[in-house]
């Protein structure tokens, strides 16, 4: 079976992630360990990490993974961009470390104009230096699938076939797929032929063995759109019966299952995460 949880605020300090997580129902979560939307310090306070670790142990929820800083951009034109991007990695792995969670969650980056081929190559080689000056870390990166807005990188499954093979470290580097960003690039899966077809090019690309974690999102927006907006699950134009396909193979047994979803409340007061949470249950079930 699947472990099955989401996303979770850090606000008023990490461990509440793991309170939240507990009281929404999830195995495991997934958290930013700084503001995603700002260059952030470099380190933890000992304080901090403690009371991390002791709700870890308190809750019996796993942090399987966290989620860099959306500033991040391996494939920035700027060479100043793309170091302060490289430290920032580095940061985010060193915190990980730190906190006993396995992986990092990455977009890969955006060409911002100079190119896919430029991008792709420019990420490699960031995620080649990050390897080689943390020779003895546990943390691994994965390569998040993205929508493919602008110029982002990792729309295609090849790019990140790519950055893979050109970063090397097969034990460091894995893929997160997210579902909204699939169906979003022009993916699609909602049927058991076109699931199986995916199924068959993930494999024959990034590998199965190298998909770690999946975002389990429903998508406002069309097949092929590019456009990045996440749905409740079942609510959006995915629908609800192509995220049992995921769920139930027994190729990602055991693996992690985090929702993305739109977080609050439903007019009844009902936790949008519960709620999303006992669909994916049901459908596991049926």
């Amino acid at each position: 079976m699947p472990l099955l949880g989401a996303h979770m605020s850090i606000a008023g300090g990490l461990h509440k992630a793991l309170f939240r997580g507990k009281r929404s129902g999830c195995q495991v979560i997934q958290i930013f360990t700084i503001s995603p939307n700002r260059w952030g310090p470099a380190g933890l306070a000992p304080d901090k990490i403690h009371a991390f670790k002791e709700a870890r142990a308190e809750m019996g929820v796993e942090p399987v993974a966290s989620h860099n800083s959306y500033l991040i951009n391996l494939a920035s034109p700027s060479r100043e961009g793309r170091e302060r991007s490289f430290q920032a990695l580095l940061d985010e792995v060193d915190r990980a470390e730190r906190l006993g969670i396995p992986q990092v969650v990455m977009h890969p980056g955006a060409h911002l104009g100079d190119g896919e081929t430029t991008g792709i190559r420019r990420i490699a080689e960031s995620l080649r230096r990050i390897f080689d000056m943390t020779p003895l870390s546990r943390v691994r990166i994965l390569l998040e699938t993205t929508a493919g807005q602008g110029t982002s990188l990792g729309y295609r499954l090849e790019h990140l076939a790519e950055i893979l093979e050109m970063a090397g470290v097969e034990e460091r580097l894995g893929v997160c797929v997210d579902t909204c960003h699939l169906f979003a690039a022009g993916y699609d899966f909602r049927d058991e032929k076109s699931y199986q077809r995916l199924i068959r090019h993930l494999d024959a690309t990034v590998g199965l063995s190298r998909c770690r974690l999946f975002h389990m999102n429903d998508s406002k927006r069309a097949l092929g759109s590019r456009v990045d907006r996440h749905e409740h699950i079942g609510q959006g134009l995915i629908g609800k019966r192509p995220f049992s396909f995921f769920l139930k193979s027994p190729l990602f047994r055991g693996l992690p299952f985090l929702l993305e979803t739109p977080k609050g409340r439903d007019d009844s007061g009902a936790d949008r995460d519960l709620q999303n949470l006992r669909t994916l249950r049901l459908l596991m079930e049926k």
